[in-house]
């Protein structure tokens, strides 16, 4: 007897099986291809993405050849052609490239909107790098508060460029005359343990420069005199 319910227990298993599968089946077998089409094109898109950074790698190394032989403006096209194709990270290091090579060339201004504008996309790594460079590049140019507020997010206490940050500023107080402060900062920056040793090297050298000659420019050539004071005449 119980076999017989047995039996009748797994037609009714079968024909609820069967019913639901009705109902349901076409959304089970479009939810199983859809993953499988989503599988199979992701692995198309992580390989599509290895071969368009191995490209942008080579790219990138060609362009640097030409920097190297000293073809900047060729450099600086072939960097800017990367920027707009290579994936996010290779775009950013193009960019890095293309401003080096327009700084190279004389196209300060160029060279700094395209630092900046790397810096701004990235707050860290190539951001760093890129900020450092357009601080560099017009530090005779912009006044001390300027160049203070531009390498500020670098000049703190855990950014790996706070020496380098330090020693533009001080060269920046050299400029501006304010020798002793000059004097005194290179020489912490040389005492300072955790600077890199070729940084501790170069502010120890300009310390020990301005300590011997209090500051002043020997080697400079001074300007020529004016065509009326050349002459012993005043001016008309």
């Amino acid at each position: 007897m119980s076999d017989i319910f047995r039996e009748v227990e797994e037609e009714v298993r079968q024909e609820r099986l069967q019913k639901w599968w009705k109902k349901y089946g076409n959304y089970v077998v479009a939810g199983i291809s859809i993953l499988v089409i989503g599988v199979a094109g992701w692995k198309m898109w992580e390989r599509y993405d290895q071969q368009q950074r191995i490209k942008a790698s080579s790219q990138i190394e060609s362009a640097a050849q030409m920097s190297a032989a000293g073809q900047a403006d060729l450099a600086a096209q072939a960097y800017a052609q990367i920027a707009k194709k290579a994936p996010t990270g290779y775009a950013l290091v193009a960019q890095l490239g293309q401003a080096d090579e327009l700084l190279a060339s004389g196209r300060t201004n160029d060279a700094v909107a395209l630092y900046m504008q790397v810096a701004e996309h990235d707050k860290a790594g190539l951001g760093d790098v890129a900020r450092m460079r357009a601080a560099w590049a017009q530090g005779d140019k912009l006044s001390t508060e300027e160049l203070k507020t531009l390498l500020a997010p670098l000049n703190n206490g855990t950014s790996k460029w706070r020496f380098m940050a330090r020693e533009l500023l001080a060269y920046r107080a050299l400029h501006d005359n304010a020798v002793e402060a000059a004097g005194k900062e290179f020489a912490a920056l040389a005492a300072d343990k955790d600077a890199p040793s070729s940084l501790r090297q170069r502010a120890d050298a300009m310390a020990t420069l301005i300590r011997t000659s209090g500051g002043k420019d020997y080697g400079s050539v001074p300007p020529p005199p004016k065509p009326a004071e050349a002459q012993g005449t005043a001016a008309p």
